[in-house]
């Protein structure tokens, strides 16, 4: 199990991740979500033991990773699928790799299988495709064995075969027992993958749940339905039944409308007694990747100029229907572009803590437990 306790990283007056509290089990995959710039590298790195922490603490199985024994036999790790010298075949690059760790070379041919290497196995890794190099990695980090196993953008560079290889690996490791952590910007394939999630942004902890419960807390499901096109009186009809009946109704870009509150058997009962065809009524789920937009939309650092808003913003409300209440905005956080729904359950990781007032920048280390600056980044800690 991983376990980081108050994990907080400076670069001077900088803090890339403030603060982090969060166990990643054994027996699940666990999902590592945030924009970019939210600090989810920097957190592997520290769970490896390549950064140390300014604050808090984070183990492995009860131990930081520089006091495990034999680590590479205990967590595997990939972060970097370019960090191969290129002049070396992938067995030799796996070999000397096994040889550090006393591993035996029969392991480096077994895993080679795994990861579908086998017949490339003796050719340099510089001329390798990304997606050859992906595999690569993922055979370093299984080579020793491990119990505890953290993949950075795992599928990067896969084609969609060698994406379904990765989703069942993950899933065949958790199976086994193991503790699995991994971060991808793919919220599709995080859907189908993760168990759990632990979501991050500008470096501070958003959510620790279910994939389940995430949705849930961060969407609400409603009605799509659609009336015979060329009728707008009936569909204003409808809408006005709709909303007498306690329904909340807004009209989409396509000219259907979304109803919640209302389940769709009263639905399809007040269309009837409005004497009013349907084209559709059909039940609509959030998905991760709208319920991840909607918690994150705050936490965003690099946003277009062209469009910051286009494509976020919902459809206007229908005339007579459902107004909008504008959602609460935290203080120094850019305007939502997602409302909150009725029906969406409150989320405690969702309201941020207000920025603290201005403060002349200090000259020497940040005091413990105060983040220096959460919204500012450059290129030394966006990571």
């Amino acid at each position: 199990m991983i376990e980081a306790v108050g994990l907080t990283k400076r670069y001077g007056a900088k803090t890339a991740v403030h603060n982090l509290n969060f166990q990643v089990r054994p027996g699940a995959v666990t999902g590592f979500l945030g924009p970019n710039g939210s600090g989810k590298s920097t957190t592997m790195r520290m769970i490896l033991g390549l950064d140390m922490p300014s604050a808090g603490q984070v183990t492995i199985g009860g131990r930081p990773f520089h006091k495990l024994p034999n680590a590479p036999r205990q967590v595997g790790a990939l972060l970097d699928a370019k960090a191969v010298h290129g002049g070396r075949s992938a067995r030799n690059h796996l070999l000397s790799l096994a040889q550090l760790s006393g591993i035996p070379a029969a392991r480096v041919d077994e895993v080679l299988g795994v990861v579908g290497l086998q017949n490339v196995a003796r050719k340099r890794s510089k001329g390798f495709s990304l997606g050859m190099g992906q595999r690569l990695g993922i055979a370093a980090a299984l080579l020793g064995d491990p119990q505890v196993l953290l993949f950075d953008e795992p599928v990067n560079g896969l084609d969609p075969e060698g994406i379904l290889w990765v989703r069942n690996l993950m899933k065949q490791l958790a199976a086994e027992g193991r503790t699995v952590f991994v971060s991808s910007h793919l919220m599709s394939e995080m859907a189908l993958t993760a168990d759990h999630l632990i979501v991050i942004g500008r470096g501070q902890l958003m959510a620790d749940m279910s994939v389940k419960d995430f949705i849930s807390a961060n969407s609400a499901d409603f009605a799509r339905v659609r009336t015979p096109e060329g009728e707008p009186e009936a569909r204003e009809k409808l809408t006005a039944a709709l909303v007498a009946a306690g329904g909340q109704v807004l009209a989409e870009p396509d000219g259907a409308l979304r109803v919640t509150g209302l389940p769709l058997p009263r639905i399809s009962d007040l269309a009837h007694e409005a004497d009013t065809r349907l084209w559709e009524l059909s039940p609509h789920q959030a998905s991760l990747e709208e319920a991840y937009m909607r918690m994150t939309q705050g936490a965003v650092d690099y946003r277009s100029t062209l469009d910051q808003r286009a494509g976020l913003l919902p459809p206007p409300p229908v005339q007579g229907g459902w107004q909008q209440q504008p959602a609460a905005v935290p203080q120094g956080w850019a305007e939502q572009a997602y409302p909150v729904l009725p029906g969406e359950q409150p989320n405690p990781y969702a309201q941020q803590p207000a920025a603290p007032a201005p403060t002349p920048p200090p000259t020497g280390p940040a005091p413990q437990g105060v983040p220096a600056d959460l919204t500012k980044r450059d290129s030394e800690d966006a990571r």
